[in-house]
């Protein structure tokens, strides 16, 4: 008998996004996955996805946070299926609520996306981002200047 794959096989990737590192944890609709840690590089997961995971629908989500779009961005150039979550959607059971950790997160994250149960912000275009970011520097130097001016 010949049998003959007719669904793409999915692979699921929360991340936990932070400046210096990144806590990745990969999933697919068989295993449950492997957690693991790298260098905040998107090059560098799609080099890994690229490797192990090559024929994978891939879809990927990750926090809102201090870290912007930019990987969001670059995964979706990458033709990935990208989510940029609120970290309150992220649904906890009972222990996880009191355990917090960054593999934690990353495991939570790829559970969630899943079980289909995580929606994506609005995630601005760069111009507007760029804007944002122009108007908390000019607020914060304001500020500094009114605290300059008071002593």
């Amino acid at each position: 008998m010949n049998t003959q794959q007719t669904a793409c096989p999915k692979l699921y990737i929360g991340i936990d996004i932070h400046k210096r590192s990144w806590k990745v944890h990969c999933a697919t609709d068989l295993f449950a996955g492997k957690s693991f840690s790298m260098s905040p590089d998107p090059k560098q997961l799609h080099s890994y996805v690229s490797k192990h995971f090559k024929e994978y629908e891939v879809t990927v989500a990750y926090e809102a946070g201090c870290c912007g779009y930019h990987a969001h961005r670059c995964f979706e150039s990458y033709g990935w299926r990208s989510l940029v979550v609120n970290p309150a959607d992220i649904h906890r059971k009972g222990k996880e609520k009191h355990s917090k950790t960054d593999k934690i997160d990353a495991q939570l994250i790829a559970r969630e996306l899943k079980d289909n149960r995580l929606q994506s912000i609005i995630v601005p275009d760069r111009k507007r981002e760029e804007l944002r970011s122009l108007f908390r520097r000019r607020n914060d130097l304001v500020k500094d200047f009114r605290r300059v001016k008071s002593y």
